[in-house]
């Protein structure tokens, strides 16, 4: 195992903070690059160096402390940028706890601020004048945000640096509630402290490998843990550079990523799997021609299942543009974790496991052959990093599962969080699990189902998702990759499955967009291929298909597919039809939506849809992860 690349202060400055570590970063590196913003548009790029980065951080410190804020809670409402790095920092110099979120859209609702809000009894809000206004607009209909101290940034008073002076906060001093998004429930706040996050940051850097000569490309979003932890204050722990761009500005033009990395030279850069997937769809032979990857070493992939097509695919289109499928980071990881719980050490080329899909019903792993019929592959996530622990636990009878078997995934060490606010219950059975037989723990339960093969860690689906039917386990992913292959007409990454009781009986429902060039697919046609290839390959009958707009799926603000809130709209009418096949007739729901050919809204400049931009942005009404931001 390499050595922390973290330096050895030579000042007074004990870096057991983020406080610490960014004060003594600017005792010694002052006119070193820390940030690097990229504009949407084609205005030049927006630096700071470590020296000005802590003068605005002890700026906004001390106007915190001022109002007596040390101890509370502050909501961030900032767009991507440097403006961001700046509040969230000058938040953690006033002791403050910082507690970032995304600005609704012009003219939209803001339940998921609010609840925020009133979760978190926050009382000071960080902003700008813009989203500022926009916000001012809601407060006769929104008295709690109202009732908030606002706190414009860009008026800070001029040199209230020197009034600064330190918190004296220590490892277990809260630093940030990461909140999660439930497509059901409100959102939790995760309580992550100082030490939670410099033993997390300290994994990332022995499990990826880097060092202070990291330079990271991101887009995204900076309110969520990947985002913020991975692209924005690893960095900042090593001592290196970051470029940050916004998701709309990847997700309107993905070839951007990848100049951006051609031209600072980036080295450790990461996505979730689709992001991969929409580099070789949407990236034209032409533009590849002016790409050179030949620095990118580090490629990390998580946030949501990691197909090995994928990077397969990935690896192939831009081989000739010098990326090496060598250079690939599968990982795992959650909120509730800080961030990363496994990945290799250092990258290389993705290992795999094949299995029997069959076995997998009956929660049981028995290796096949690559291609084989009836097989499944997946990509390793690599074992636990560092002194963190993983075990792999059977949910119903919390006893530890033998090798050969699928279980919960249960996590151990210095990152887990400290549970969630406000939530003691919740918390509890989250965070303080026991395996049963021999009284081991406390674990992380997270949710997700697994299972350990030489040490090295494999997802094969959620807890919460998994589809029973006949008494057999289906994962929802491994099906929605089956229809998604099965009629061309299909988008990819564009489906749901899921269950629902009728007459007493399971049943299979599958929920799919249709691409913007198929609106006009023969629905029967479709139907019979997705029908026959879920028989086929998962012996199950369908109850029913409802084929959809394309981008209109619920899904995550980090791009997941929310499969309960697609479930729900199924039941009460929610959702955008472009056509439907069902076994028997089911009841009308309340609220059908009329349907229509007409694609939703285009955001301007762009010629994306209104929805994409909505689900990497955060918006209010797109909901959020079940349980925290996870790197499969």
């Amino acid at each position: 195992m390499r050595q922390s690349s973290l330096l050895t202060p030579n000042s007074s400055y004990k870096t057991n903070t983020l406080v610490s570590l960014l004060r003594w970063r600017a005792d010694q590196h002052p006119d070193m690059l820390a940030f690097r913003y990229l504009p949407d548009d084609t205005s030049e790029s927006i630096t700071i160096d470590y020296a000005e980065l802590d003068r605005r951080a002890r700026a906004i410190g001390a106007w915190l402390e001022s109002f007596g804020a040390k101890g509370e809670r502050a909501l961030l409402l900032y767009s991507p940028g440097l403006d961001y790095i700046a509040a969230f920092m000058g938040c953690l110099y006033a002791g403050v706890t910082a507690v970032p979120a995304y600005p609704p859209r012009l003219n939209r609702p803001v339940p998921r601020i609010q609840s925020i809000v009133d979760d978190s009894h926050a009382r000071f809000a960080l902003t700008t004048t813009t989203i500022f206004s926009s916000i001012e607009k809601r407060f006769e209909h929104a008295p709690d945000l109202k009732a908030l101290h606002w706190l414009n940034t860009e008026q800070l008073p001029a040199g209230l640096e020197a009034d600064w002076r330190d918190p004296n906060i220590a490892t277990d001093t809260l630093a940030f509630l990461q909140y999660t998004s439930g497509s059901t429930s409100q959102p939790k706040g995760v309580m992550l402290s100082h030490g939670n996050l410099m033993h997390n940051l300290e994994a990332i850097s022995r499990g990826f490998h880097i060092d202070s000569t990291v330079k990271g490309i991101f887009w995204l979003p900076s309110y969520h843990d990947m985002g913020l932890i991975g692209g924005v204050l690893e960095p900042m722990y090593l001592g290196g550079e970051t470029t940050l761009m916004s998701p709309p500005s990847f997700l309107q033009r993905p070839v951007r990523w990848l100049e951006a990395i051609t031209r600072y030279g980036g080295n450790t850069c990461g996505a979730p799997n689709f992001a991969y997937d929409l580099c070789v769809d949407k990236i034209t032979p032409e533009q590849k021609e002016s790409l050179d990857l030949s620095s990118w070493t580090l490629a990390f992939c998580g946030a949501e299942p990691i197909r090995p097509e994928t990077l397969e695919r990935f690896a192939r289109a831009f081989a000739g543009c010098g990326f090496r499928k060598a250079s690939f980071y599968p990982c795992f990881g959650m909120a509730e974790s800080t961030l990363i719980v496994s990945g290799a050490d250092g990258p290389s080329e993705p290992r795999t496991f094949t299995v029997d899909r069959k076995s997998l019903e009956s929660d049981l792993v028995i290796p096949a052959l690559a291609n084989e019929a009836g097989s499944a592959t997946m990509v390793s996530c690599g074992p636990a990093i560092i002194d963190q622990k993983i075990v792999i636990v059977n949910p119903t009878t919390l006893q530890r599962c033998d090798s050969n078997q699928v279980g919960e995934i249960w996590v151990a060490g210095p990152s887990v969080a400290q549970g969630y606010w406000g939530l003691e219950e919740e918390t509890r059975k989250t965070f303080q699990a026991y395996i049963a037989d021999t009284n081991e723990g406390p674990f992380l339960r997270t949710g997700d189902l697994g299972f350990l093969n030489n040490g090295e860690l494999f997802v094969t689906g959620r807890l919460k998702d998994l589809i029973i039917i006949h008494g057999s386990n289906h994962y929802p992913q491994d099906i929605e990759l089956t229809v998604e292959s099965s009629h061309p007409a299909l988008q990819p990454a564009g489906g749901a499955a899921f269950s629902i009781t009728d007459g007493g009986k399971e049943q299979l429902v599958i929920i799919q967009e249709v691409t913007r060039q198929n609106r006009q697919a023969d629905v029967n046609e479709v139907a019979a291929a997705i029908r026959q290839a879920v028989s086929e390959k998962h012996d199950l009958q369908v109850f029913a298909i409802v084929l959809i707009k394309p981008m209109s799926i619920p899904k995550t603000s980090s791009g997941k597919i929310q499969r309960r809130a697609c479930k729900t709209a199924f039941l009460n009418g929610g959702l955008e039809i472009v056509g439907e096949w069902r076994a028997k007739k089911l009841p009308t729901p309340t609220t059908q939506k009329e349907k229509t050919d007409s694609l939703p809204s285009k955001t301007a400049k762009t010629g994306m849809t209104a929805n994409v931009i909505q689900t990497w942005l955060g918006d209010s009404h797109c909901l959020h992860l079940g349980n925290g931001c996870r790197l499969h």
